[in-house]
């Protein structure tokens, strides 16, 4: 009998727990997306193929507002990509008691073919072959400049500061249109560039910047091979070497990251000498 009652009594803790334990667990009221911008697909006559826009609208954006943003075009903005903590260190340079840099749209523009957009034609056999597609990166640029420009600026409510960040080949292409057409842009964020490419036939030319008012940051770590540290200094040597008034040119070398782990702490630091001097 008494063991009967202990195990009676042992049910009945059970069942308080239980009881005890659902009505502390409360139920999910609604469940929704949790979104940071918007998916865009536009048709490239240059490129001849659909191209993906991500696209991040600060929180002050209402389409009948009479304001105007600066924008900052991502490349490698795929989702999967640099996209979303680009925009987390946006997002986080906005609030007023951290004021880094304006409210800002971001355009991240994701990849089709990376080795094929953002390398110029090589002389070097090794390079053709591991990157069979490469050499298109006239067509990309024409691209930026004749259809994505045009196409923010005709659908979104911007203003005339623009800044292009890219890293790795996305860094060379960045430097190629800053040599070649400066001004494009208004800023430019150059992570460890991959101006190895063909021989660094790159840094052998000449730029000639006559338009002021222009910011160029150059990053790169000191863990990266060796050729990219030093490409990277005389990438930034050979534009601080212009000496065009109002004309800001910034470095960088991260000596605890590599080509891997760069990205976040140079934007971070990019946006601080870019906007907060302004």
């Amino acid at each position: 009998m008494l063991k009967k009652l202990v195990i009676i009594f042992l049910l009945g803790l059970s069942l308080e727990n239980t009881q005890g334990q659902s009505q502390s667990t409360p139920n999910a009221l609604s469940n929704n997306p949790f979104t940071i911008g918007e998916i865009t697909t536009i048709h490239s006559q240059v490129l001849n193929e659909d191209r993906t826009l991500n696209i991040y609208l600060p929180p002050s954006y209402h389409p009948d507002s009479l304001r105007k943003f600066p924008v900052i075009y991502l490349l490698d903005g795929s989702a999967d990509e640099d996209f979303i903590h680009t925009v987390g260190l946006v997002q986080y340079g906005n609030f007023p008691w951290i004021n880094l840099l304006p409210e800002s749209i971001v355009v991240g523009i994701a990849n089709v073919d990376r080795r094929r957009d953002f390398t110029f034609p090589t002389t070097i056999q090794e390079d053709k072959t591991r990157n069979p597609t490469s050499g298109s990166s006239t067509n990309f640029i024409q691209f930026l400049e004749k259809e994505l420009l045009p196409f923010m600026g005709q659908n979104y409510l911007v203003n005339d500061t623009t800044t292009l960040i890219g890293q790795s080949l996305g860094g060379l292409i960045a430097t190629e249109i800053l040599f070649k057409k400066p001004d494009m842009f208004h800023n430019y964020v150059i992570i460890s560039p991959s101006l190895w490419w063909d021989k660094e036939s790159l840094l052998a030319q000449m730029p000639s910047f006559k338009s002021a008012n222009k910011s160029i940051y150059v990053g790169v770590g000191k863990k990266e091979p060796v050729p990219m540290e030093r490409d990277a200094k005389n990438l930034y040597q050979k534009i601080k070497s212009q000496k065009v008034q109002g004309f800001y040119i910034y470095y960088n070398l991260f000596k605890e990251q590599g080509h891997a782990d760069i990205m976040h702490l140079a934007l971070y630091d990019a946006f601080t000498k870019i906007f907060m001097k302004k």
